[in-house]
């Protein structure tokens, strides 16, 4: 995902309104760079009540396999890193009846022009639907920190960034066979999302790729009716902002009220019904390209994105539980 193109809504607006308080005479509470936590009432009506113990979907068993993952270390796209964890996918999901393949291609390393290869990863649950739901997060981990303040060439294991989308589908996957959807489901793992060395490097090579080859019609016997991308699910303070993309496509908007009205029945108030950031991520040319209605499903409010800091002690069971619940609930009633 691009740094730089994700920018807070209205912010200048939020300036004016701040401005004209302080005009006023109104009180004002804090500033407006306060921290999530310190927001005051918006903040805490997001933090649920809800214990791990309540929640039908485990958590902890997502927490385990998110640290597996980061104990392999570094996994960007063509390392050793990758290659292991691709396995230990494709094992857990024929484990479990899922049908598996790889999707490989390559591409140019940004340095040198040597070829990389790369593959996404792609498991099917009823495959014989013909009217599907993708759930799909990238895999790969980016090659260096490069918000890292001390140390931007040090090593980076992406708990949140990555690990916590492939943790949370890999725990979903034993609830699939179990849930009554009409819809078929893929789970879709994407390689090179940002196999980049300079903000000048291409991000979104997987989706893209994978999205070109969804564009051929006539060897595809089955249509995507929702894609749902997860991005950063797992942190231990966790606050889901509505994209603004998601929102502003009039094709994904209903998605995404479908979603946060699941989150409201069940009482997961992490979920905020309101705009907040327009993030450049993977469901990109996944609606552009493909032509699929895809929301992403983000917490970038996240102080050690793609710093040495984003380890697993940053995210929690609980975060993961939220998140997968509401995805699993909203299975069983999608439209």
């Amino acid at each position: 995902m691009n740094h730089e193109t994700k920018q807070p809504l209205s912010f200048t607006r939020q300036l004016v309104l701040l401005a004209a308080v302080v005009l006023l005479g109104g009180l004002v509470a804090g500033s407006m760079l306060l921290s999530k936590r310190e927001a005051g009432g918006e903040a805490e009506a997001a933090v649920s009540k809800l214990r791990l113990e309540d929640i039908p979907f485990n958590g902890a068993q997502a927490y385990e396999y998110l640290k597996q993952f980061c104990a392999i270390g570094r996994r960007p796209s063509g390392s050793a890193g990758m290659e292991q964890q691709q396995k230990l996918l494709i094992a857990h999901f024929q484990r479990l009846g899922g049908q598996v393949e790889l999707q490989r291609f390559s591409v140019p390393h940004p340095l040198d022009g040597t070829s990389v290869p790369m593959a996404n990863v792609i498991v099917r649950w009823n495959p014989q639907s013909t009217e599907r739901i993708l759930l799909c997060t990238h895999y790969d981990t980016r090659p260096y920190p490069t918000q890292d303040p001390r140390n931007p060439h040090g090593t980076f294991i992406g708990a949140n960034d990555g690990t916590s989308g492939t943790a949370l589908l890999m725990e979903l996957g034993r609830e699939i066979p179990q849930l009554h959807s009409k819809f078929g489901v893929d789970f879709v793992f994407f390689d090179a999302e940002e196999f980049v060395f300079s903000e000048r490097d291409r991000y979104f090579v997987g989706a893209e790729y994978f999205a070109r080859r969804y564009q051929d019609r006539e060897h595809r016997p089955y249509k995507y009716r929702w894609g749902v991308l997860l991005d950063m699910v797992g942190d231990a303070d966790l606050q889901l902002y509505q994209e603004v993309n998601s929102m502003v496509w009039r094709d994904t908007r209903p998605l995404v009220e479908q979603i946060w009205t699941t989150a409201r029945r069940l009482g997961v108030r992490e979920f905020i019904p309101r705009r907040k950031y327009e993030v450049r991520d993977d469901h990109l040319p996944l609606h552009d390209i493909a032509g699929i209605p895809t929301c992403d499903l983000i917490d970038f409010d996240y102080p050690p994105w793609h710093t040495e800091g984003d380890t697993p002690d940053k995210c929690s069971a609980l975060s993961l539980a939220k998140v997968g619940w509401v995805l699993a609930e909203w299975l069983k009633t999608a439209k």
